[in-house]
């Protein structure tokens, strides 16, 4: 009998791990495409949703604010742009309605995103300008991080300005005007960009250690709404063109 109770122990306790063990599953994988096409019905409730928004968005984008005498056209391979002379031109002035001692803007080839063709200036066409939520940054620098910056814009072979004029030869600024005043190492300058390139985007160089810096707030492409529409209401048209503020000596 002794025998017979080890057995019976030993099947009980075989089957306790035997039914504690987890269950495996044999597990199949089976890719289904689904076409994405005019076939599929449109659901009309979550369109008749929508719709008021799309078209109160149309209208907006729409709205025309403003008119340029010149198509406002943007290069990398330019020094200077008619689109960049627009956006600092522009960026200058929000900078000093907030320090009237800004001198110099700043932006960047690449931070400009489209063309504005000759004629009337749409809300859309300034969102395509600058798509970014950047907001205005004023700094305040030292001569010698000018100079740092004024090396950068010479071996970039020149970025959007405003308020500064400068030469450019073997990679290097010379004849540089800031206010119609010739550079002074000695002295600090008060820069408007935007917090991007404040951070150090665009692999920007002279920017990051300023004396002072005061974030606005002011959203970039609002401030261009902005100055547009007040050119509009003086009676003004956008008339930028090309000037030579910044040209390549050989």
């Amino acid at each position: 009998m002794r025998s017979y109770t080890k057995i019976l122990a030993l099947l009980v306790v075989a089957s306790t791990f035997t039914y504690c063990r987890t269950p495996q599953y044999s597990l199949q994988q089976e890719k289904i495409n689904y076409k994405v096409d005019n076939s599929i019905a449109e659901d009309t409730a979550i369109v008749n949703y929508y719709i008021p928004f799309k078209h109160k968005l149309e209208n907006e984008m729409n709205r025309v604010i403003g008119y340029t005498e010149y198509s406002l056209t943007r290069s990398r391979s330019q020094v200077e742009t008619s689109a960049g002379n627009f956006f600092t031109d522009a960026l200058l002035e929000i900078g000093t309605l907030q320090d009237p001692n800004a001198q110099v803007a700043l932006a960047t080839k690449g931070g400009i995103r489209a063309d504005i063709k000759q004629g009337n200036v749409t809300v859309g066409n300034v969102f395509e300008l600058m798509p970014f939520e950047n907001a205005v940054t004023i700094l305040e620098i030292s001569g010698e991080d000018m100079n740092t910056l004024l090396h950068f814009i010479a071996k970039t072979e020149g970025q959007p300005v405003s308020g500064l004029k400068m030469d450019i030869k073997a990679g290097k600024p010379i004849n540089v005007f800031i206010a119609n005043q010739p550079f002074d190492i000695d002295k600090t300058y008060k820069l408007v960009t935007y917090d991007y390139l404040a951070n150090g985007g665009d692999y920007m160089e002279g920017l990051n250690n300023p004396i002072k810096r005061t974030d606005t707030g002011i959203i970039v492409r609002k401030g261009l709404i902005d100055y547009i529409e007040k050119l509009t209401k003086e009676g003004k048209t956008i008339n930028t063109q090309i000037d030579g503020r910044i040209k390549v000596i050989k």
